[in-house]
């Protein structure tokens, strides 16, 4: 194959995503609040639309503050926060019980010892979910900020749509170089190449998606399914938690939560990596999906770039589709800096982010060949995903 067809290639593999993306937008939306669901409900009373806010914490002094005066922000609806001190070893426990001393809607739990074969967050989910008081089950990281009016935004998505469990990715703060390298990517990846159009026309597991970051799920429906519990081997319950629900045949849903809650994931280039790289196995970097994610992503995000830098090498109409491709591969980050709350920064940075995913992807499948586990939050796991004994510091 000459250069010119590589570049006819890379406009093929480029316009998928780009039309797959803008056409998601129609469907990835906003939560409205309609007069309806605006209007406050006395604490207390029973209410169809009652939240537990489910907030698991293992040393989350630095976050736990400022979530806990954002949830507690929250009108329109009556709710409870459940926080579960998964074993800390900082002032975790001590700031949650200066909140539930002044807020009765705060509830302090602890984690039991972790079972043999679970993740860790999975398992504080579990225990949070059987421990909470209403029908709607709110689950989030203990670093996200919601709005103040999130959770009736939330609660009225569910009741209008009629789904069991719904996802919004929050807009993600960033600060270290990695982080605007590889974070903005998540909208991407999500729109670019998940239709929802069939997410939301069937209940078949592989059209489904989420962010761990932010769920909302009916209680009955989640107990029927059987939970956390189902999943408890996982690092990424925001593939596997809706691909459980669709199977067990509940709908799901996506909704775009950019101005419903922020998140700082993480606080260091380091972390950046680790943490994105412990859970890649069990998505793009899944042994069956690597190398035909890695021709997708390399060919429309990467390659027409690499050969407009060989344009002397290539005819009039070559070079025509390489920079068809390239201005295709940009557009859809383009769209996300005003959609998404992006800086143009990380949107031109386009080429070398996925360059820098697609190494990250294939350096976790190595690891994980080599049988070497992730580290996370103090625990060691396996490439299932299942806790064992940290290696010393």
């Amino acid at each position: 194959m000459n250069l010119d067809s590589l570049a006819l290639v890379a406009l093929i593999l480029a316009a998928i995503p780009c039309g797959l993306f803008l056409l998601n937008l129609a469907f990835y939306r906003r939560l409205r609040l309609s007069d309806s669901e605006s209007k406050p409900v006395v604490a207390g009373t029973p209410s169809s639309s009652a939240v537990s806010v489910l907030i698991p914490a293992r040393n989350e002094e630095s976050n736990l503050r400022g979530t806990l005066e954002s949830v507690l922000a929250n009108r329109g609806l009556d709710f409870e926060v459940v926080v579960l001190d998964d074993h800390s070893t900082d002032r975790t426990v001590e700031i949650v019980e200066e909140f539930a001393a002044r807020d009765e809607r705060v509830r302090l739990e602890r984690a039991p010892a972790l079972p043999a074969g679970w993740c860790g967050k999975q398992h504080a989910c579990h225990v949070l979910a059987r421990r909470a008081r209403h029908p709607l089950l709110v689950f989030m990281d203990a670093d996200v900020r919601l709005s103040p009016d999130a959770l009736a935004r939330m609660a009225g998505f569910m009741l209008r749509r009629d789904v069991a469990l719904a996802s919004g990715v929050p807009r993600q703060e960033l600060g270290t170089f990695s982080e605007r390298l590889l974070i903005p990517l998540i909208h991407f990846v999500l729109l670019g190449y998940l239709p929802m159009f069939m997410m939301r026309w069937t209940r078949r597991p592989a059209f489904s998606a989420g962010c761990g970051q932010l769920f909302i799920a009916r209680a009955d429906a989640y107990h029927d399914c059987g939970g956390h519990a189902q999943i408890r081997t996982t690092l990424h319950d925001g593939v596997k938690l809706p691909r459980l629900f669709r199977r067990n045949g509940f709908k799901t849903d996506l909704f775009d939560a950019t101005d419903l809650a922020s998140c700082r994931m993480y606080r260091t280039n380091a972390e950046t990596w680790q943490g994105l790289g412990k859970n890649a196995t069990e998505g793009l970097a899944a042994p069956g999906a690597i190398i035909p994610m890695s021709v997708f992503l390399f060919g429309a995000q990467v390659l027409p770039f690499v050969l407009l830098a060989l344009s002397p090498w290539l005819s009039s109409s070559g070079i025509a589709w390489a920079t068809a491709a390239g201005l295709l591969a940009y557009l859809p980050r383009l769209v996300a800096v005003g959609k998404f709350r992006q800086t143009i920064g990380t949107a031109l940075l386009h080429p070398l982010g996925v360059t820098a995913l697609l190494a990250l992807q294939w350096l976790a499948l190595v690891r994980s060949l080599r049988g070497r586990p992730s580290q996370w939050k103090g625990r060691s796991y396996g490439t299932a995903g299942v806790s064992q004994p940290a290696r010393a510091a």
